[in-house]
């Protein structure tokens, strides 16, 4: 998934921890989410097309979605709370520049790739395909929250 501004009006400082918070639910008992976050620069004599900066990214594996040190195996069909959280960061967005999340549930070579079935981690024998969804509702409010600092003049 895909979420992007429009281009920027003026220039928008974030600076610190960045959390994004999605509701989700997959058809295995193992899936990730990755969260990345990315400065998209015009296209400029340099740049033709433009340039893609990522400014961070992370990962959640499913099963340690409470805690890295204590697994527990999704049920399929059940939403889920994620919590990723990026390593923070401080980047002025310039004008001009449009803000992009990208949601995905594999980040492969930078994550390893989730196998899906739930078999204990490195020891898999196979893989599956998961079918991850987002929710975005009331009920299921899936949002990012950047830390913007306020404009100097």
């Amino acid at each position: 998934m895909v979420f992007q501004t429009e281009p920027l009006t003026e220039d928008l400082t974030v600076i610190g921890p960045i959390t994004v918070t999605l509701h989700a639910s997959t058809n295995r008992t193992d899936t990730d989410f990755t969260a990345k976050l990315v400065d998209v620069y015009p296209p400029s004599t340099t740049w033709p097309g433009g340039f893609d900066l990522n400014i961070t990214d992370a990962i959640v594996r499913g099963r340690y979605r409470a805690t890295r040190n204590h697994q527990v195996l999704l049920t399929p069909a059940q939403v889920y709370q994620f919590t990723i959280a990026p390593f923070p960061t401080a980047n002025v967005f310039k004008k001009g520049h449009r803000i992009r999340v990208d949601i995905s549930s594999s980040n492969f070579p930078r994550f390893d790739v989730n196998p899906g079935t739930g078999e204990p981690l490195g020891k898999n024998t196979r893989m599956v395909t998961q079918d991850n969804t987002v929710h975005h509702s009331a009920r299921f409010p899936s949002h990012m929250v950047l830390p913007v600092a306020p404009a100097v003049k």
